[in-house]
């Protein structure tokens, strides 16, 4: 049998994001691969509660987990805001639910979330009538992020919330590798008028190019935008101490140590950052203005994920054209959406080491956007 382990090494790096439109522009996965996928259940009651930020941990730690069991080998995931989705290869099945159920056990004593998962077969997923094809789109020079395509994904997850193929939670002392995660950025108030978080989904029967030509209808709208309607400043992201995240990082990292020590300790290394950081001094190599600008170089605001996800720092009237043509691709029945506005963009990010490149910073609304906009567009359904 062909060994392919490496497939995902051999996927182009794409660095226009139009490109993603062409069917053309995604590799079919293996047969023998696994797609794993994760969601929080009632993620958007939680999100009602404020808990958006724990909420966008949780979905970045599935992440993180699979990412510090992987020793170093590229495979593609992609963020959702309350879950997150990845696939790996035959040889890493194993390690890869392990490291799936630590989080589930993990999401459950830190939150009190119900975290469910699944480990599909790609070979299954076909035999169901859909597909999984994967694309790479190059954000910057040592960051790239997968786009997937073929309805597997959504296939996957609807079958994961029926209760199959599911990844049991790891027992007691099963604790995750959640290495370099955290969300210690400020948030990104809007500067053109508001965040705008926009899930868009084929619908059942509609022909791949319809839902192309749609997606770069909605794209070249959005490249009308200052930076495409990126919502992380071109300097980065902005600090402050105690960082938003502090409460959030505290509760999901203080393992056997008490509350207080742990945010103690956390209230010390974050203000030694947010010093560096401010100050702009640097501090051995490390440069702190650069690494800012290189944070919203690797950020994640726009996706594919078997449709459209886009989290976009949006005027009244590019937003009033955006709909326009959402609503009339809608009425074509060639799409479903669903978009949520807030005043501010957040990142949660995984970052290995500050003093190399290869950190990643998932975009999402401060108000929850893509879990809001997806429930929007359920409730039309």
């Amino acid at each position: 049998m062909k060994d392919t382990r490496a497939f995902y090494d051999t996927v182009p790096r794409l660095a226009s994001f139009q490109a993603l439109t062409d069917p053309a522009s995604y590799v079919r996965l293996p047969d023998d691969w696994l797609l794993g996928t994760a969601d929080i259940v009632g993620s958007t009651k939680a999100i009602a509660e404020g808990k958006y930020k724990s909420v966008n941990m949780v979905g970045a730690a599935v992440i993180s987990a699979q990412l510090n069991t992987s020793d170093g080998q590229a495979f593609p995931y992609i963020f959702g805001g309350d879950g997150a989705a990845f696939a790996v290869p035959p040889e890493r099945a194993e390690t890869a639910a392990e490291a799936l159920a630590s989080v589930q056990l993990w999401a459950r004593d830190a939150f009190g979330f119900d975290l469910r998962a699944a480990m599909v077969p790609v070979s299954t997923i076909r035999t169901a009538g859909f597909d999984v094809s994967v694309a790479r789109h190059q954000v910057s020079e040592e960051v790239d992020y997968a786009m997937f395509s073929g309805g597997g994904v959504s296939w996957a997850e609807a079958k994961m919330k029926a209760g199959e193929f599911a990844v049991t939670p790891a027992g007691p002392g099963n604790e995750p590798d959640l290495t370099g995660l955290s969300c210690r950025w400020a948030p990104m108030r809007a500067r053109n008028g508001r965040i705008v978080s926009v899930v868009v989904q084929p619908v059942e029967g509609a022909g791949s190019s319809e839902f192309a030509r749609v997606a770069d209808a909605i794209i070249a709208i959005a490249h009308t935008l200052e930076r495409d309607g990126h919502p992380v400043p071109i300097a980065g992201a902005g600090v402050s101490w105690p960082p938003a995240g502090l409460e959030t990082e505290v509760q999901a990292f203080r393992g056997k140590a008490s509350y207080m020590r742990h945010k103690a300790k956390l209230l010390v290394e974050t203000f030694v950052a947010w010093v560096v950081l401010k100050s702009g001094i640097k501090l051995g190599d490390f440069k702190p203005a650069e690494y800012r600008q290189s944070v919203g170089r690797n950020a994640d605001f726009r996706k594919f994920d078997d449709g459209l996800k886009m989290t976009l720092d949006c005027d009244s009237a590019t937003l009033a054209r955006l709909e326009e043509v959402l609503v009339d691709a809608q009425n074509r029945n060639v799409i479903d959406f669903g978009l949520f506005e807030q005043d501010e963009a957040m990142m949660t990010c995984i970052v290995p080491s500050a003093m190399k490149g290869d950190h990643v910073h998932f975009v999402d609304g401060a108000a929850g956007g893509y879990t809001q906009a997806a429930a929007r567009m359920k409730s039309r359904v």
